[in-house]
């Protein structure tokens, strides 16, 4: 018997490595260090959003990055760029097709930190959020609430479905999970909410993921100062703008068994931008330096953003600070980003990759050919279309009083509020204070002004004679992405609407237009100061990427041959809209405008060769 336990001790000695082997498979956090198959790795990541860039363009990015010295790339997911409609899901058409950009990112041997939310931000629209959530009355956003955890789930095991198999310790490229987002920022904000209901959600998002099928190890990521709000026990904390090693280290221990590993999950070489404020600017040394501190000390660390690309569409978000009701980000998502919008290096693309060959044991990957760009002659508008008549051919929605674009069942775009007044007022002031974000304002058709949440202007003096119609044309211009107010987020006109005091009842016409799809031009004669769609076809011999100069229009949206490239307005800073040349075609092209101002008429679309971000009127 004896001989027998000693020849099984001897077997199982042999077999001690493989088992070893077997357990460390995989990423993991260990012994306060990030480790891949039993090794110590530290991560030098930069975040990219395929939402945000042509799916064309997904390896040219990724290769960009590992071009400038990283081994991972960080994304997030955001719901309702998905759930398309209310169980409607949609994981494969074009940009939505994450399991194939998680496919790209391991063939060019880079890892993936997944950022699921459900609660994202990113000046992404409403955060991440489906609008219709709203909708649901027993529903409360980012707490801890039945019907919103139970929409969590479905949103979560969706995903999963669809990334399962891309994990590290299945042999993909995701070694981590993020629980939620900034969650402590959020508690500092809602004082109004116990921190035990506030915990109690966080938990109940960790455990979903988990329930769901993610693998450990999840982090979490909050300003230093707020992990106690955002921290989840057993779960690596990490910094949001951290640039003082010894208060990282001093709060990650504080948090994590008195241990690392220490990773700043937001290090910001630019900044977000809104409309009607200055393009933010960091300089390339500044982050240079910075990036070396932290290579110095052995801190992880992931660029937010390396490359921001573009919110094409209706999927720019909103901010807001005491001086602003709300502050709509920029349709260009360029971020000041080491690679630019359109994926080019930059003078802070090549400080960092600098510093990082200086702390590499290998050649950096080689920077890939800059996608080609041209400036195209200016080309002729040939059709133009008065949009109030085309939107009142539609039947409208009828109502006592206005009624928001989530009644309306309308997520996007633009709505139409239309009312027939039987008798005169001859001198009147409108007053619209729930104005949900920009409206241009009609007497029988002709413009008499504008409403702005972004500047405040909420009331408008008017005269309607006997038998007149007051129109007004509402956009939504982003839903607030980040902070206390995200709960307050229905679009269109939301509360009354007042003349004189009086509120005005009874007979609203509601047009709905979410231009989720590209008007069909007719020809026909327009008017100044009315909203108008103008068609242009440009031929093209041989695609490259481009801009639209916008500079002399007013305010409205672009789409190129099907594609929504987003919002432009003459306020600044930006001027110009990005063109992938991806979208293009060897051939005719068809671009279509959608004029909201048009003080001037139109004649021809100007393209250039150079973005202009920075240029405020």
């Amino acid at each position: 018997m004896n001989k027998i336990l000693f020849k099984l001790g001897v077997v199982l000695i042999c077999l001690m490595p493989f088992f070893t082997k077997a357990q460390t498979k995989g990423f993991s956090i260990s012994n306060g260090e990030f480790q891949k198959d039993g090794k110590i790795v530290k991560i030098h990541s930069g975040e990219m959003h395929y939402e945000r860039i042509p799916k064309e363009y997904w390896r040219h990015r990724l290769q960009m990055l590992k071009a400038m010295g990283l081994n991972t790339v960080a994304t997030y997911v955001f719901w309702n760029y998905h759930e398309i409609e209310p169980g409607v899901w949609d994981f494969k058409t074009g940009n939505k097709d994450l399991a194939e950009f998680l496919r790209i990112a391991k063939s060019e041997g880079l890892y993936v930190i997944l950022r699921p939310g459900p609660y994202a931000c990113g000046e992404w629209e409403f955060g991440g959020y489906p609008w219709w959530l709203q909708n649901n009355p027993d529903l409360v956003i980012r707490t801890n609430n039945k019907a919103f955890l139970d929409a969590c789930k479905s949103y979560l095991e969706h995903l999963y479905a669809v990334v399962k198999g891309n994990f590290a310790n299945q042999g993909g490229p995701i070694i981590m999970v993020q629980a939620e987002n900034e969650f402590g920022s959020y508690v500092s904000q809602r004082t109004d909410i116990s921190a035990e209901d506030h915990k109690a959600y966080k938990t109940a998002i960790y455990n979903i993921l988990k329930e769901t099928g993610f693998p450990e190890p999840f982090f979490t990521s909050d300003g230093s100062w707020l992990f106690e709000g955002g921290m989840v026990e057993g779960v690596l904390p990490t910094a949001n703008g951290e640039s003082n090693i010894e208060n990282l280290k001093k709060q990650v221990d504080k948090y994590h068994k008195g241990q690392g590993p220490y990773m700043v999950a937001e290090f910001y070489p630019g900044w977000l931008d809104h409309w009607a404020e200055p393009f933010v600017k960091i300089g390339s040394e500044e982050i240079a330096s910075q990036t070396k501190k932290y290579l110095d000390a052995g801190v992880s660390f992931n660029y937010y953003m390396a490359h921001g690309g573009t919110n094409f569409g209706f999927t720019s978000g909103a901010n807001y600070n005491e001086e602003s009701d709300i502050q709509p980000d920029i349709t260009s998502y360029d971020y000041d980003a080491p690679i630019s919008e359109a994926g080019w290096t930059t003078p802070k693309f090549m400080a960092i990759r600098d510093v990082m060959q200086k702390y590499s044991k290998t050649k950096l990957a080689p920077i890939p050919d800059k996608i080609p760009v041209k400036k195209y002659p200016n080309q002729p508008v040939k059709s133009s279309m008065d949009v109030l008549s085309w939107i009142k051919k539609e039947k409208p929605v009828v109502n006592e009083q206005p009624l928001t674009f989530e009644k309306l069942g309308q997520g996007h775009g633009y709505v139409l509020y239309r009312k027939r007044f039987t008798q005169p007022i001859s001198s009147g002031k409108l007053k619209i204070e729930g104005l949900r974000d920009f409206a241009t304002v009609y007497v029988n058709g002709v413009k008499v002004g504008e409403l702005n949440r972004v500047f405040k202007n909420y009331e408008l003096t008017i005269s309607i004679p006997f038998n007149g119609i007051l129109e007004i044309l509402v956009e939504n211009m982003g839903r607030i992405n980040y902070g206390a107010e995200i709960v307050h987020n229905t679009k269109g006109i939301i509360s009354p609407v007042f003349i004189n005091e009086y509120e005005i009842i009874g007979g609203w016409e509601m047009y709905k237009m979410p231009m989720n799809e590209v008007p069909v031009l007719k020809n026909e004669t327009i008017k100044s100061g009315r909203p108008v769609l103008y068609e242009a076809t440009v031929s093209i011999d041989k695609p490259a990427d481009t801009f639209l100069d916008m500079t002399n229009w007013g305010k409205g949206i672009v789409f190129v041959n099907g594609h929504n490239l987003g919002r432009y307005w003459k306020v600044g800073p930006q001027q110009t809209l990005y063109v992938p040349g991806c979208w293009l075609k060897a051939g005719e092209n068809k671009f279509v405008v959608f004029e909201q101002l048009n003080e001037n008429a139109q004649t021809e679309l100007t393209f250039t060769d150079q973005p202009i971000l920075e240029k405020l009127n």
